[in-house]
């Protein structure tokens, strides 16, 4: 039988017990963080300190070349480091506690520049650069070129006076960081050879978000993947330049998938003459002008799966005139456009719920809420090759309108739901203006190029 002094015998033992294994865990704990720290270099142990607000330049410099020709890592205790004008040996492994060490811009040039690197780490850091300004030369705050291989994750980069961090020539990787406050644009990379850009947080910039730009048409690869992208303005202004959350240029191979974008002066995400694109899986709510553009000079655009939620236009996959064809448009949800935009719109006019015009399917989207059209086909003569079909339009101003000019080519509009549209289901146009009744009541288009049927109107 079990009584009270026994079972009070056997809990102190259970306790005498429990506090032998917390004292062994936490003896082997500290165990593992000496070994964790084993072979890297303290940064206090060489003079750099935290908290002093002195410029320590100098002291973090030869820091950094004393990693460097032992090739060894570098931790730097919580706390403000103040540095300016430093620029990366070849290898580079610094790390810090999170949200917690601070190394603050002091201006009067750059804060981290690098060129022709092997090897650039960073990790759990801080990197404000006070809204200070830059010397011409720099790009942004973190200014890093012909990079073999990058890491940057679990950072913060704020308050630069240009880019946050701006790459050229870069390889590996930007995750789970925090970018924000960027007086140009949070992520701008250039001539990428290999890049992922994961699981960050890019906010408030005053033009841009993540850019992944060439100087020339070319491959670039980059995946743009489980980003949060808000709050992003146009203050140098154009008409699609700035303010948009995630910008290919030139860059073809690129894909964008799974990403959250809100809150964009122009685009939430916009591609310029970038072939071989894949946009998939995002959700765009508030975009100032077209919500989702594959524009110019491309070949191969695939816009599936994602959500349009507010914006002056839906979805853009355009300018046949430039060169730009083949796409596929399928199982987007767009809803809620205007037809007001950042600037005074071209004809037709914003409010348009997708837009295609060459080489091109559109199905099984669904379309709410355009005040213009709920898809335009074709502009003048630049439309070839265009199936329409499977899709849903409910409440628009006209569900369907398609180009009847001389010259246009090959479209197909068939098996669409069409429920509230006000001016006609499927009308030919003549570029803005409409040219034929509504195109559903009867079995002839009248138009050798134009097959419309088996549409459902309500």
């Amino acid at each position: 039988m079990l009584n009270r002094r026994t079972l009070l015998m056997q809990t102190a033992g259970f306790a005498v017990i429990g506090l032998s294994l917390g004292k062994a865990a936490a003896a082997t704990l500290a165990g593992i963080e000496k070994a964790s720290m084993r072979g890297s270099i303290n940064a206090t142990e060489l003079g750099v300190q935290p908290g002093t607000f002195d410029d320590q330049s100098k002291a973090f410099a030869k820091l950094l070349r004393d990693a460097n020709s032992r090739d060894l890592p570098v931790f730097l205790p919580a706390g403000t480091y103040v540095v300016s004008n430093l620029s990366l040996p070849s290898r580079v492994r610094l790390s810090g506690v999170p949200g917690a060490t601070r190394i603050v811009y002091g201006g009067d040039g750059h804060l981290f520049m690098a060129e022709q690197a092997d090897h650039i780490e960073l990790s759990g850091l801080v990197f404000d650069g006070s809204n200070r300004s830059m010397g011409d030369y720099a790009q942004g705050l973190l200014d890093l070129r012909r990079v073999a291989h990058l890491v940057v994750d679990n950072c913060q980069v704020t308050g630069s006076g240009k880019n946050g961090l701006a790459l050229e020539h870069a390889a590996g990787r930007i995750e789970r960081s925090d970018i924000s406050g960027a007086a140009d644009a949070g992520i701008y990379s250039v001539e990428a050879a290999g890049l992922s850009i994961t699981d960050n947080t890019v906010s408030d910039c005053a033009n841009g978000g993540i850019l992944v730009h060439r100087w020339q048409a070319a491959e670039d690869g980059t995946m743009v993947t489980g980003n949060r992208v808000e709050r992003i303005g146009a203050r140098s202004g154009g008409t699609g330049q700035n303010g948009n959350g995630i910008n290919a240029f030139r860059a073809g191979n690129v894909i964008i998938s799974g990403n959250v974008v809100s809150d964009c002066a122009f685009s939430a995400i916009r591609a310029n003459s970038s072939s071989n694109l894949q946009v998939s899986g995002n959700t765009c709510s508030r975009s100032g002008e077209t919500a989702v553009y594959s524009e110019f000079s491309f070949e191969g655009a695939v816009i599936s799966n994602n959500i349009v939620d507010g914006a002056a236009n839906g979805i853009s996959i355009v300018n046949f005139n430039e060169g730009g064809r083949m796409g596929v448009c399928s199982g987007n949800i767009v809803r809620n456009l205007s037809t007001s935009g950042p600037y005074p719109a071209d004809a037709p006019g914003f409010g348009v719920g997708i837009g295609v015009e060459a080489d091109t399917t559109v199905s099984n989207n669904v379309i709410e809420n355009a005040p213009l059209y709920g898809m335009q086909i074709g502009w003048g003569p630049y439309l070839r090759n265009v199936v329409a079909t499977g899709n849903i339009i409910r409440k628009a101003g006209t569900g369907i309108v398609v180009s009847v000019v001389e010259g246009a080519g090959t479209a197909i509009i068939s098996d669409n739901v069409i429920d509230g549209a006000l001016k006609g289901a499927i009308v030919g146009q003549r570029w803005a203006d409409p040219a034929t009744g509504d195109l559903t009541s009867s079995d002839n288009t009248g138009y050798a190029h134009l097959t419309v049927e088996r549409n459902h109107v309500s």
